[in-house]
């Protein structure tokens, strides 16, 4: 059995943003997950360079890691609670004019990382450059291809990103697990096409035997702003031949607290 989760962290721009990182931290701690995908994790570009990174798995193309990186802050928390993650971050670009802006995975095995360009351009200061992190490693004997993405809206440039993706990861050996925001919600042309791909995926959270919640956003968050409806965008595609046993939306303060301006998804397959 893997336990997995993914959230939009929207890190340092909620309000009780510390309240916040303690409820993360408390339920990753009380679910002990074996994988960890996040998104919008953020330094800020005038921090300090970090001078422990932990067990951080570096990239070339990334920036140094600063002191307040979201993942380096939560990686050290887990540590002093005697949980050791294995970690790695990848920089998409600048995101509100300060922060380097990137996702995340925490893994309890090792991980070998690479980075993924799924956009055209590559320059920081355009919020439509998105690079996505894969990690192999191997959980309860299964080696698997973790994905962890944010990618762009259907109108701004889903299709292309998705395309560029989906043939990098054609040639992954493992099964893989995508894991994010897509920003494309349940049922639509962006998510069709993942739906429809060549890489053999299925929707978790529809195939599951046990399913919990229906949407991760609600109304007009950061890049939905107009929208009023309740929409499902943070996604977890998984090869067809994982047994889903129960997907479930979490932080949505029902059972565990709002820590972001999006919901996070806890998967359960074999």
């Amino acid at each position: 059995m893997m336990k997995l989760l993914t959230l939009n962290t929207h890190s340092w721009r909620e309000e009780d943003m510390e309240i916040k990182f303690q409820g993360l931290l408390s339920t990753i701690l009380e679910n002990d997950y074996d994988v960890i995908c996040l998104q919008e994790v953020n330094q800020l570009i005038e921090a300090r360079e970090a001078e422990d990174c932990l067990h951080y798995q570096p990239l070339m193309v990334n920036p140094p890691i600063h002191e307040d990186n979201y993942a380096l802050k939560l990686v050290t928390a887990l540590k002093e609670e005697g949980a050791d993650y294995p970690w790695s971050w990848v920089y998409n670009h600048i995101g509100y004019d300060c922060f380097h802006e990137g996702v995340a995975i925490l893994s309890k095995t090792p991980i070998e990382v690479l980075d993924i360009l799924a956009s055209e351009t590559v320059d920081p200061t355009d919020y439509h450059t998105r690079r996505a992190l894969l990690a192999r490693t191997k959980i309860a004997g299964q080696e698997i291809s973790m994905v962890s993405l944010h990618l762009s809206w259907w109108e701004k440039g889903f299709e292309v990103e998705w395309l560029k993706l989906s043939q990098a990861l054609a040639s992954e050996k493992n099964p893989l697990i995508l894991m994010g925001d897509f920003n494309n919600p349940t049922g639509n042309e962006g998510y069709q096409q993942v739906i429809n791909s060549s890489l053999n995926l299925k929707d978790s959270h529809m195939a599951a035997e046990q399913s919990f919640g229906d949407h991760t956003i609600l109304a007009d968050v950061d890049g939905w702003e107009g929208n009023d409806l309740a929409l499902k965008v943070d996604h977890a595609f998984v090869d067809k031949s994982f047994e889903v046993k129960s997907s479930k939306v979490i932080f949505d303060g029902k059972n565990s607290p709002v820590v972001s301006d999006h919901f996070g998804l806890e998967i359960e397959i074999v």
